[in-house]
């Protein structure tokens, strides 16, 4: 996975955001162009978060698979997750939403394989939000490393047999759609601190993933920042409902720590701490292929519905301009 650059090795980091599908989708036109420039199986590092942790999970336990990428894109064609998942969780007294939900994972990307199973490619980060801490909460393989869980306050185990089905059912548990993931001391020993840890949508936290990227023992060079996530939009009549404020006020501070995670890659980096940062959004029109796709794109829902041909087509599309925009004008030594 050595990038060497005028005699010197590189490291490249690539944080996939949450947003569902529709994320999923975005990020895989990023994958293609990365493999395009032979980037992709540069990587030394993916951080995810959700629908993000769907596509970097299912791309790490396939790394060598010359089809992955037609796969995941046949994947997001053809399954509908969250509906089944929901009704069957309320049907069924034995098993929750989130189990429902990672047995569909299960089934259809992982077929029981574990987070050492990974081991092959690159380091992974799974992220979820420990509702117990208030942490990001981590399930990280590979990169020649050891297999691990947990949060830097509580502590770190090995997980090596943990199921990756449950990891990402962890990372995209979106309230209040699906309850949190409960680990009790048996499965995670800090637990015991606090009776047991419950563990929900890695967004709450940093839905960009960006936590990892840009911690020393990872030691980057380059952070590519895929936001797939939902950019907020301006509301001509502003809502007065209690519930709905609500909702609204959580928007605005995920826009609100979207702008700061943002500001503090650029700024750590410009201190000569931090790799160099390459980051776009779902609705950033610099770069865009075609006219209306930074539109069209960010208009899409964000769950876990399957898309049909048209819009992944323009998320594909998207994702693969808007990285190939920002290597050629920051990083145009990766391009060659």
């Amino acid at each position: 996975m050595a990038l060497v650059i005028n005699g010197s090795s590189k490291r490249i980091g690539l944080t996939l955001s949450g947003g569902g599908f529709r994320a999923a989708a975005f990020h895989l036109g990023v994958l293609r162009k990365l493999r395009a420039y032979n980037l992709l199986d540069k990587i030394d590092l993916i951080s995810c978060v959700s629908g993000g942790s769907i596509a970097g999970a299912f791309l790490a336990l396939h790394w060598k698979n010359p089809d992955v990428l037609d796969l995941l894109d046949d994947y997001l064609a053809t399954r509908s997750v969250a509906v089944a998942s929901v009704l069957a969780g309320a049907l069924d007294p034995f098993h929750s939403r989130l189990d429902k939900l990672a047995d569909s994972y299960e089934r259809d990307l992982f077929k029981h394989k574990t987070l050492g199973d990974l081991a092959g490619g690159p380091r992974l980060y799974l992220n979820a939000t420990n509702l117990a801490s208030g942490n990001m909460f981590f399930f990280v393989t590979g990169g020649g490393k050891p297999s691990e869980m947990g949060d830097y306050e509580l502590g770190v185990v090995d997980a090596a047999g943990f199921s990756i089905a449950r990891a990402v059912a962890a990372s995209s548990a979106f309230p209040p759609v699906f309850p949190p993931l409960r680990l009790n001391a048996a499965e995670y020993p800090p637990a015991v601190k606090c009776d047991y840890v419950t563990l929900s949508d890695g967004g709450i936290y940093d839905n960009l993933g960006i936590n990892p990227a840009l911690r020393p023992r990872n030691a980057l060079d380059y952070v590519i920042v895929s936001d797939g996530g939902k950019p907020y939009q301006i509301k001509m009549e502003p809502t007065e409902s209690g519930a709905i404020v609500l909702k609204e006020g959580l928007d605005i501070m995920m826009e609100q720590i979207r702008g700061l995670e943002f500001d503090r890659i650029q700024h750590r980096h410009m201190a000569g701490v931090g790799p160099r940062p390459l980051w776009f959004s779902i609705d950033s029109t610099l770069g865009q292929e075609q006219d209306g796709d930074a539109r069209f794109a960010s208009m899409i829902a964000t769950n876990l519905k399957a898309l049909d041909a048209s819009e992944r087509k323009v998320l594909s599309r998207h994702g693969g301009a808007l990285v190939a925009s920002r290597l050629q004008t920051y990083a145009p030594e990766l391009c060659t």
